[in-house]
């Protein structure tokens, strides 16, 4: 994958390799050849790391089947399908990001329209049953022009992690700083040390802090959430709180206010 200077487009190395390979005049010039070194660089990679993920739970469900096999009248029937769903879970969580991620490189057009991002993030926290209280401060009126179900993935990745690294809650804000609609996600716990902030957002991302050890997780929610706000012409980063929390903004280009004024709180 490569990002343009402006930091604003995202796509595969292979598509690059081949508008090289196009703009140079054929397939044996020095540009051509080295971007086709580095696509398949990174495909290389890609499928190491995507192999490594999806073994763990296959590996998990063997065991778990084999020892079934092998000791039946030791195996209870209702835990062993308990422990093989978390590893089908895990499983369907991989894959979905995985093919998120190949639609939103691969500049996949899907229908965008015009709704009041307040109201889809209330409605889809409250839709949560999550272990820490949320709190939640909405300005109505705040319309983005964009694919509400990406949205929704976006903020479910953010929401998911800030769950997982919480100590006592999570605070969510939606507001307009003029012409760009900001969706906030902060958590009080670890925060992400500054070292790793732009390293989280990669693909199969392992930060050297607790955060970046997550149960279970493979390393793609925070990667899937920043492609989804970069087809978006949009960005998503994360600071440091004032109580040393986490802080996640995703920016999206808004449109002009057709709401009411002032702070909802939730």
């Amino acid at each position: 994958m490569y990002r343009d200077r402006s930091g604003s487009h995202l796509r595969c190395v292979t598509d690059h390799a081949e508008d090289s390979v196009q703009s140079s005049g054929g397939p044996s010039s020095p540009s051509a050849t080295a971007a086709r070194r580095t696509a398949q660089a990174w495909q290389r990679q890609f499928v190491a790391d995507a192999s490594h993920e999806l073994r763990t739970p296959v590996a998990g469900l063997r065991v778990e089947l084999e020892e079934a096999l092998m000791h039946p009248e030791q195996t209870d029937l209702h835990e062993l399908a308990t422990r093989a769903l978390r590893n089908v879970d895990r499983l369907e969580s991989i894959v979905s990001d995985l093919l998120a991620l190949a639609s939103l490189r691969a500049g996949k057009r899907e229908e965008c329209e015009d709704f009041d991002l307040s109201d889809l993030v209330g409605r889809e926290v409250l839709r949560r049953s999550d272990r820490l209280p949320v709190q939640l401060r909405l300005m109505p009126g705040v319309i983005v022009r964009a694919v509400p179900l990406q949205i929704v993935r976006a903020l479910t990745s953010l929401l998911d992690n800030a769950q997982q690294h919480a100590t006592h809650g999570v605070r969510v804000e939606v507001d307009d700083d003029g012409g760009h609609a900001e969706l906030v996600v902060i958590d009080d716990g670890e925060g992400v040390a500054e070292t790793d902030r732009a390293r989280i957002f990669e693909q199969f991302a392992r930060a050297d802090s607790a955060r970046g050890r997550d149960q279970g997780g493979a390393g793609l929610g925070l990667a899937v959430a920043r492609e989804i706000a970069l087809a978006h012409r949009g960005s998503l980063d994360v600071r440091e709180t004032a109580s040393g929390g986490a802080c996640f903004t995703l920016r999206l280009p808004s449109r002009p206010d057709r709401g009411g004024a002032g702070m909802r709180p939730a």
